[in-house]
């Protein structure tokens, strides 16, 4: 299994890609006791072309960006748009606003971990999820539309939350400044301590010196997580808004269990 994490950004400059190639238990000596991953492609300033050719060659992708919106915030607009007072006004208030700007899987993501994700539609991350929006519809065309609940090939994944459940502090590692650089050091070996089976191939300075590239690494493994299913899925209440909106895929194993 071959599995693509994208750390998707605005700006090409600072979007990341990490494929993760795993070999099953089938493969490996009988004296392991699971199976084996390496990562073999990592890559800073990562265009929408390379992101598409490279999701054709892997089983699963986990992009760490919503792969869509609040299903109120079209009604809302198109009310807007029409001058119709309406759709408008049932999101009268702060409690009405929220509804379009989160989605139905950040609030469960919220409920599972309490973090709470950026807000799709009034924070930020708009941009990065107008460009994923273009890279869906690219990858639509060469290799079909994938679903945005994840039951496909491509998967939306929160590597903050991921590191969370597995039990690594990811807080304060995002930025350039001394301080930031010395908590990625320090997540970086917690990483290689809690997973030996992960081979870095060498890439280790990079990670160490990109949160870019390290969340690209983070965004594959939960892929991987993803195709084993071994996350938290919608059940009936949320299957209707994840097929919609997008699923965010929170790891419901241990990262030990990821190469078994």
């Amino acid at each position: 299994m071959r599995t693509l994490g994208v750390d998707l950004a605005a700006a090409t400059k600072k979007t990341a890609v990490a494929i993760i190639e795993w070999e099953s238990t089938s493969s490996v000596s009988s004296q392991d006791s699971g199976g084996t991953a390496r990562l073999t492609h990592l890559a800073l300033d990562v265009g929408d072309q390379e992101i598409v050719e490279l999701f054709g060659t892997c089983d699963m992708t986990g992009v760490d960006c919503p792969l869509g919106w609040p299903d109120a915030l079209v009604p809302f607009l198109t009310g807007h748009l029409n001058f119709d007072a309406g759709p408008v006004l049932q999101h009268d208030g702060i409690a009405g606003r929220r509804l379009l700007a989160y989605r139905d899987t950040d609030r469960f993501v919220t409920r599972q971990t309490g973090l709470i994700p950026l807000s799709v539609s009034a924070d930020r991350l708009a941009h990065p999820a107008m460009r994923c929006a273009v890279i869906q519809a690219k990858i639509a065309v060469l290799h079909g539309p994938q679903p945005r609940d994840g039951s496909g090939r491509l998967a939306e994944v929160y590597p903050a939350a991921a590191l969370k459940i597995w039990g690594l502090n990811g807080r304060g590692y995002k930025g350039r400044g001394i301080p930031e650089a010395e908590r990625l050091g320090l997540l970086l070996a917690a990483l290689e301590e809690q997973a030996p089976w992960l081979d870095l191939a060498g890439h280790q300075d990079k990670l160490a010196g990109s949160d870019d590239l390290f969340d690209a690494v983070i965004a594959s493994l939960a892929a991987r997580a993803t195709a084993r299913r071994r996350t938290l899925r919608p059940d009936a209440a949320h299957a209707a808004a994840a097929r919609s909106e997008g699923w965010i895929h929170l790891p419901s194993c241990g990262m030990d269990e990821l190469p078994l």
